[in-house]
């Protein structure tokens, strides 16, 4: 059964590259613009020309040439003073005198972009019949009817295609066939999939699923006797087709799922399913699992994902999440609170460490997510504190640069809260610096939600060189041997300098790891409450302290860890929690690289704790 008429004009639409493409003239200094149209006319006319009678070429293809090939043209336009009675003539004495690199101008035909030119450009040579086996292949081609704009697709991906003899090319195209495919669809599924170009013999293991899912596409869809002549329209499928295959779902399990909602998928362009499967990847999923949620819930392809608003504990109470988990979640997660919008939501939940309840909730209820709503009383205390605190931000020197900062942390799940604005004061940089340091820290193997908390309170740990992270990132998992994971534990590492705080304190740890006899540091300080190191402002001695506040057991003392003496001397309480650890263990190492205070050699370090020692002996 044809296609509706309706839907036959919205495949028209989406897969059409000559309704939604246009070419813009590139710019030709020298050219008034009133002439310029004129004058390229003019110049691919004389170019066409020059390729058939001039360089042999088969006055067809030398028309493809320079009919696709502006911006190589235009090039050469520049190096000629213009003059509209005389161009035409001046351009051909130009030919005649300064041959060209016809391999530029073959590939900008083919559809490869100016920019890339440079890529695919032979070395060492410069006509086209230094290397002919590339023009009779692409001649072949746009015989069978592919169009000559195209072969670029096929060449980007499959270049030893175009290594291929023409006979070879030309038996593989009859192929298809004899296997009772038309010339368009051999066309389109080619231009998706150039791989096919490269079987040679009979069709065998993944190839045989693709054809399969194709064939049970075009059958459903009708596209054989709906869009006669329209290779756009059958590219525009197969690419449909191969996104799913990107996804990672296997060949041969497409065709059907495709064929049951036909309708859904064809009410939609190949850019629409690539930006909601782009989405959901952004929760994390499996990129199968993301491409198996659309196939069989095509609906979610229609739900607006942009621009709606809402609220973290209104989404959450919305999609089924108990009200005792809703306060664990606001506690916990306290800088996810508030508004954001629906385009974030997919690393907001990864903020909250829900991505994988939330993605199987959208794959059990899609329609929870389009039927959400945002009331105006949901955590209206929040919006009006954030409201106030968003004033003074937008009334600071550089406005616009704040506010993208402030896009940025609601990208990566922070919500309008009064926390969110207080970490924006503290991290440095504009939104594309900070996003890159961000994805640093993520792949060195942070959990998202982590890194979030990490952020929320350290901010300062996004205001370094990407450089400076990624070193400091090496020498914790290289020399240290230690996992980026004990970031969680001790985030404050990425503050200190690399060179004059982490690898000498360092060098120390190891010294002490193989000197030291005792494996447990208390077996050193015995029966002591507390250990405070004293220093003196000049740096000049080192003793230990057995008369610390017993409020410094807890990690959590008010007092914190710097204190002032009665002598005047920088107190250092080190809670009992983290001195109590093997000396042989990362922990030990951050004890050096924290809680001594800046100044303090390893010298000193050791001789404090040796004398201490010795009183100790001696007392007993």
């Amino acid at each position: 059964m044809p296609l509706p008429k309706t839907l036959l004009n919205l495949l028209n639409h989406h897969f059409s590259t000559a309704a939604t493409t246009t070419k813009r003239l590139p710019k030709v200094p020298n050219v008034p613009t009133k002439y310029k149209s004129e004058a390229l006319n003019q110049a691919q006319k004389v170019l066409t020309d020059y390729l058939h009678t001039t360089r042999s070429l088969p006055y067809t293809y030398a028309e493809h040439i320079s009919n696709h090939s502006l911006f190589s043209l235009s090039n050469l336009v520049k190096n000629i003073p213009y003059s509209a009675p005389n161009f035409s003539r001046s351009f051909q004495r130009f030919l005649r005198y300064h041959p060209i690199n016809e391999f530029e101008f073959f590939f900008e035909s083919i559809g490869i972009h100016h920019t890339q030119l440079s890529h695919f450009l032979p070395t060492n040579k410069f006509f086209l019949s230094e290397d002919q086996t590339v023009l009779e292949a692409a001649c072949a081609l746009s015989g069978f009817g592919f169009p000559w704009n195209m072969l670029g697709k096929l060449y980007r991906e499959e270049h030893c295609i175009f290594r291929e003899s023409c006979n070879e090319l030309k038996g593989r195209l009859s192929g298809f066939k004899e296997c009772g495919w038309s010339n368009l669809s051999v066309v389109g599924m080619c231009l998706a999939f150039p791989m096919l170009l490269r079987v040679d013999g009979e069709f065998s293991g993944e190839v045989v699923g693709l054809l399969d899912d194709l064939k049970r596409v075009f059958v459903e869809f009708d596209i054989a006797n709906s869009v006669e002549g329209n290779v756009d329209t059958w590219y525009g499928v197969c690419r449909m087709v191969r996104v799913f295959y990107d996804l990672g779902i296997e060949k041969g399990k497409v065709g059907e799922l495709l064929g049951r909602k036909k309708h859904v998928f064809l009410q939609h362009s190949e850019e629409v399913l690539v930006e909601k499967a782009n989405y959901f990847c952004r929760l994390g999923a499996w990129k199968e699992d993301v491409g198996f949620l659309i196939l069989q819930r095509p609906e979610v392809l229609s739900l607006e994902l942009e621009k709606p608003v809402i609220s973290t504990m209104g989404l959450l109470r919305h999609l089924g999440l108990d009200e005792n988990e809703l306060k664990e979640v606001s506690r916990k997660y306290s800088y996810a609170m508030g508004r954001n919008r629906m385009v974030n939501v997919p690393h907001l939940m990864r903020a909250l460490d829900l991505h994988v309840w939330f993605f199987t909730r959208i794959k059990d209820e899609h329609q929870l997510l389009g039927s959400y709503v945002l009331s105006d009383s949901d955590e209206d205390d929040m919006k009006k504190e954030f409201s106030s605190g968003l004033e003074q931000l937008q009334s600071c020197r550089t406005p616009v640069h704040a506010m993208k900062k402030l896009d940025f942390m609601h990208s990566i799940g922070f919500g309008e809260n009064p926390l969110t604005l207080k970490v924006l004061t503290r991290i440095h940089g504009r939104s594309c610096e900070l996003q890159k340091r961000f994805d640093i820290l993520l792949n060195a193997g942070l959990e998202f939600s982590q890194l979030c908390l990490i952020i929320s309170t350290k901010p300062k740990i996004l205001n370094q060189n990407p450089e400076y992270l990624e070193a400091k990132i090496n020498f914790l998992c290289g020399e240290m041997k230690s996992s980026s994971k004990y970031l969680n534990v001790f985030p404050a590492f990425l503050c200190f300098d690399l060179e004059n705080r982490i690898k000498p304190r360092y060098r120390f740890y190891a010294w002490l790891q193989e000197k030291a006899s005792e494996p447990i540091l208390t077996n050193i300080i015995e029966n002591v409450e507390s250990v405070c190191i004293l220093h003196s402002t000049m740096w000049r001695s080192v003793s230990l302290s057995l008369h610390g506040p017993k409020g410094c057991l807890n990690s959590n003392a008010s007092c914190g860890p710097e204190t002032r003496c009665d002598c005047g001397a920088t107190q250092f309480c080190i809670p009992i929690s983290i001195v109590q650890i093997d000396i042989s263990s990362t922990e030990f190492y951050c004890f050096f690289l924290i809680m001594v205070p800046e100044g303090l050699t390893p010298f000193h370090i050791a001789t404090g704790i040796m004398k201490e020692r010795e009183e100790r002996s001696q007392n007993q």
